[in-house]
């Protein structure tokens, strides 16, 4: 059986923003077979994962790792991959059949030809909706998790400054800060984002950005008492002001750099003398990095989720040729909480 194929890719190498001409939605023919001996796995795919750090990928010289599958440089024509949500339709691979649910790298697209290696099966024992694979029990959801766990290893009375409070990542980390007992506070790009954090989210305080002209003095402002953790989402002067409002032993984890992936903003960097004298620790992570954490993280925020603990944020848009325009809205602030694309029905 052979079916088309309908999947996005850059038509370039992209230097500065994105924009709708650098992607061109492709149609290919796809025989639903796999030879003998191939290890492949064909899957449809069901939901795909929208995050800024594509971005980086998309450049000619990317300061990606190539042995980082999350990061390897994409070339022009060829399928995206992102993590994702898919059904199994043919497979070469002993660990799963025909229906099995997966989880993984999957395309920008309806189908996927993938090696099992990238692929873990769904546990058929969390009953929540798929689309929280793609996003908050997904690979968002263990950088939070991580990330402040792991790196940033709270103690109840913390002071938790979140940049990018609004996103995938940062709305998390304020929402799991806040129930190992810390003060949170988070900044994002409009009043009703500001008020999302504050109302739905239980985040102390909130401010957007947008309206202050110092950010050194704004959060001198919101923390009198000087932050213990910053969990970095965007890099540039944020960083810069975090750092010059930080306690003695303050702890960053530098999770993504939205602000210079255009290449638009300002580069900043924390004063050195303050890194150094007050002995804080900055440590740039990914989430493949902490997989050995990824049982506990799994368990833990199924559960709070499933007693109200945690509340989910999803923004999705539908349909292949909307992935594009879900991805530029990212560099603009339109997205509130994970920014996923339904591609299929389940």
């Amino acid at each position: 059986m052979e079916v088309n194929n309908r999947y996005i890719t850059i038509t370039n190498h992209i230097q500065g923003s994105a924009k709708e001409s650098d992607f061109e939605l492709k149609v290919v023919p796809l025989e639903l077979s796999v030879e003998p001996g191939s290890n492949e796995v064909i899957i449809k795919n069901l939901w795909v994962s929208i995050d800024p750090y594509q971005l980086n990928r998309m450049k000619r010289h990317s300061s990606s790792q190539k042995t980082i599958q999350s990061a390897v440089g994409i070339t022009p024509g060829q399928p995206i991959d992102a993590p994702g949500v898919a059904r199994v339709l043919v497979s070469d691979n002993p660990e799963f059949v025909k229906d099995d649910l997966v989880v993984g790298f999957v395309h920008w697209g309806e189908y996927s030809v993938v090696k099992g290696g990238i692929l873990w099966k769904l546990d058929p024992e969390i009953e929540l909706p798929l689309s929280y694979h793609a996003g908050v029990l997904g690979l968002s959801g263990l950088t939070a998790y991580a990330g402040l766990f792991e790196i940033c290893k709270p103690e109840k009375g913390d002071k938790v400054f979140v940049s990018a409070a609004c996103g995938s990542v940062g709305n998390l980390v304020g929402q799991y800060a806040k129930l190992s007992g810390c003060y949170v506070v988070g900044c994002a790009g409009s009043r009703d984002k500001v008020a999302l954090l504050k109302e739905k989210l239980g985040f102390d305080d909130a401010f957007n950005y947008k309206e202050e002209t110092d950010l050194n003095s704004a959060l001198a402002r919101y923390f009198p008492g000087g932050i213990d953790i910053y969990f970095d989402n965007v890099g540039g002067e944020m960083l810069e002001a975090a750092v010059a409002n930080m306690n003695i032993s303050g702890r960053v984890a530098a999770c993504g750099v939205i602000a210079e992936y255009s290449g638009g903003a300002k580069r900043a960097a924390p004063n050195m003398v303050d890194v150094i004298y007050k002995r804080i620790k900055i440590q740039g992570f990914l989430a493949l990095d902490h997989m050995n954490l990824h049982s506990d993280f799994l368990s833990t925020t199924t559960d709070y989720i499933q007693n109200g603990k945690i509340k989910v944020q999803e923004d999705i848009s539908y349909g292949v040729e909307s992935i594009p325009s879900a991805f530029i809205g990212l560099f603009r602030g339109d997205n509130v909480g994970k920014k996923i694309v339904k591609i299929a029905d389940e």
